[in-house]
């Protein structure tokens, strides 16, 4: 039989290193409808580095940490934006381009992070702390981000708090990540109490552990980590760092201790590099799959949308981030 090979078959070479010959039908079908929608809907995807490689490798088109993602998507040429992570990603997606129609796949994908605070708590610290700035972790829903003066990522989270040439910052809502960039910084730090569901897990023993069963094992870890884990990795850095460790160094042998899948991303694109795997999974981030990608494109689901006033102010403290 002759004529085209579907998309999803010339893809699988990418990924076969971390997807099962076994599994990879269970995709296809998915992946060439995704494919046939964006171009028929002029619609783009924007991955987040902790999706599963089928949809990360397979196909989103602009792929990256938080802060990537809210960068590049300010220069999107689509009509429609699909936002492979969580909810407040596709918000912020929204944030930067309040004229176009983004869609979350599932409106159930949020963050323990995001959940931990309200804008009820930045007002109350504002009035505790009367001229202390607010920095606030794009981690944060558009209403917590409308209280703030200025957002930050884990990858900007330092050169943020000391552009604003004040002696003291709230930074909210992670606790570790206050906690470990007040150990970089002479600037006194106000922290909250939120962590990441699957960051604060990971512990000091778990690493010693993987150093005694995987010898010359270089530890990456991510600033939401607890800082006493931190303290016994090798580096420490957003997503998006980690990636370009692994890329300048080329460690023999490496251990990311953060969401499980962004092993998976980074192992595709470095098959010379051995990955240990320590699988804590985001349950959110989970609920993002090839069948509720498609579903989204189909159907129009689920349109994110903001209040003006709401928008408007924090978006914001979303620019006065990515102006620096």
């Amino acid at each position: 039989m002759t004529g085209a090979i579907p998309a999803a078959a010339s893809l699988y070479e990418r990924v076969r290193r971390v997807i099962p010959p076994i599994e990879w039908p269970a995709f296809t079908d998915d992946i060439d409808a995704i494919l046939a929608l964006k171009r028929e809907r002029n619609a783009v995807i924007l991955a987040h580095n902790y999706q599963t490689p089928e949809i990360f490798h397979c196909v989103a088109d602009i792929v990256g940490d938080s802060l990537a993602l809210a960068r590049k998507a300010m220069a999107i040429d689509a009509d429609i934006i699909v936002l492979a992570g969580v909810h407040f990603m596709a918000e912020t997606a929204k944030l930067l381009n309040p004229h176009k129609t983004v869609l979350i796949p599932d409106v159930a994908a949020g963050c323990s992070l995001a959940d931990s605070i309200t804008p009820a708590d930045v007002r109350l610290l504002r009035q505790r702390y009367p001229g202390v700035p607010v920095v606030t972790y794009v981690n944060t829903c558009a209403t917590v981000k409308a209280e703030s003066d200025i957002c930050c990522t884990s990858g900007n989270a330092l050169a943020v708090v000391e552009s604003l040439g004040a002696p003291r910052v709230i930074m909210l809502p992670d606790e570790y990540l206050a906690r470990n960039i007040a150990a970089q910084t002479r600037v006194d730090i106000i922290a909250w109490k939120g962590h990441c569901e699957v960051h604060e897990r990971f512990t000091p023993g778990d690493i010693r552990e993987l150093r005694e069963a995987h010898p010359g094992l270089t530890v990456l870890a991510h600033p939401e980590c607890p800082p006493n884990v931190v303290a016994e990795a090798d580096f420490a850095g957003s997503t998006a760092a980690m990636s370009e460790y692994v890329g300048r160094i080329k460690p023999a042998r490496v251990v990311l201790m953060t969401e499980c899948s962004m092993s998976d991303n980074v192992a595709v694109e470095h098959p010379e590099v051995e990955f240990i795997r320590p699988c804590n999974l985001c349950p959110h981030m989970k609920r993002i799959t090839l069948a509720n990608i498609r579903s989204a494109l189909e159907q129009n689901r689920h349109v994110v949308t903001i209040e003006a006033q709401i928008a408007d102010r924090a978006r914001q403290a979303v620019e006065r981030m990515l102006a620096i």
